[in-house]
């Protein structure tokens, strides 16, 4: 979604400023500390949070996802929406959920031995380069509609 934006030069819309804390994970961190359960006794009948050890917002989001597909952050246009003034069907157009959320990964850290490899940073240099750019996304023509109702609330 972000990568959409940014490579098509587009305007951003984030919901109430971007700022939004957040935190996001890579899949290879997940399937690490998933390897790192098996056989250990203090991982039995426990659940983890796996994720960075950082928290951003929204509007720190984008602008990471700017500079991992090559761009300079600070020509991005990010324009912030009232997610009141839309309606619910417009309103899930944004991809991420529209309030704070994050979580400690401290217990996984303690019982698992196990630290995430890659941080925010790195994890989207990698989405882009061998998610997006692999599945040859920057050259598909992407429907902006909803963006014109969102940058319009």
């Amino acid at each position: 979604w972000f990568f959409d934006r940014v490579t098509h030069g587009r305007p951003i819309p984030l919901p109430n400023q971007g700022l939004y804390i957040t935190q996001l994970g890579h899949v290879a961190d997940l399937a690490a500390a998933m390897v790192a359960t098996l056989g250990n006794p203090k991982a039995m009948g426990q659940v983890y949070n796996i994720a960075d050890t950082r928290y951003t917002t929204f509007r720190g989001l984008a602008q990471a996802c700017a500079t991992a597909a090559g761009r300079d952050a600070r020509t991005l246009e990010l324009v912030s929406y009232d997610p009141a003034r839309v309606d619910s069907a417009h309103r899930k157009a944004f991809p991420l959920r529209q309030q704070h959320f994050f979580t400690s990964i401290e217990k996984a850290l303690t019982d698992l031995d196990w630290r995430p490899q890659y941080d925010l940073a790195a994890g989207l240099k990698d989405s882009y380069e061998n998610d997006y750019l692999a599945a040859g996304r920057d050259q598909k023509s992407v429907d902006f509609s909803v963006d014109e109702i969102l940058l319009g609330a």
